[in-house]
């Protein structure tokens, strides 16, 4: 079994900056696909980033250039780091475990772009 507890998140003006954190239980996290999902009212779940055990990321061209996605596999632990925010980033932002086998999921924290 793995949990995912997420932290970070809030209100933050346009142009600002926020970092996400995630951090994951169990002993899988090394060898998991980890990534990053948002919904926005009205709005199906999308993608934001994943990043691979290797190192590989992979980002949504929305946020390309302003999104970094990194993780700290001696502490279980992903991070966002979203800058130049705008607006339309507004949305739950979740984490997520891939084992390949299990699909697992954060409970989600509200990120709010607004003046």
């Amino acid at each position: 079994q793995v949990q995912l507890v997420q932290s970070g998140g809030g209100l933050v003006q346009p142009g600002g900056s926020l970092r996400l954190s995630c951090a994951a239980s169990g002993r899988i996290f090394g060898s998991s696909v980890m990534g990053w999902y948002r919904q926005a009212p009205g709005k199906q779940r999308e993608l934001v980033a994943t990043g691979t055990p290797g190192g590989t990321t992979n980002y949504a061209d929305s946020v390309k250039g302003r999104f970094t996605l990194s993780r700290d596999n001696a502490k279980n632990t992903m991070y966002l780091q979203m800058n130049s925010l705008k607006p339309e980033d507004t949305a739950v932002y979740y984490c997520n475990c891939w084992t390949g086998s299990y699909d697992y999921w954060g409970q989600g924290t509200q990120v709010t772009v607004s003046s």
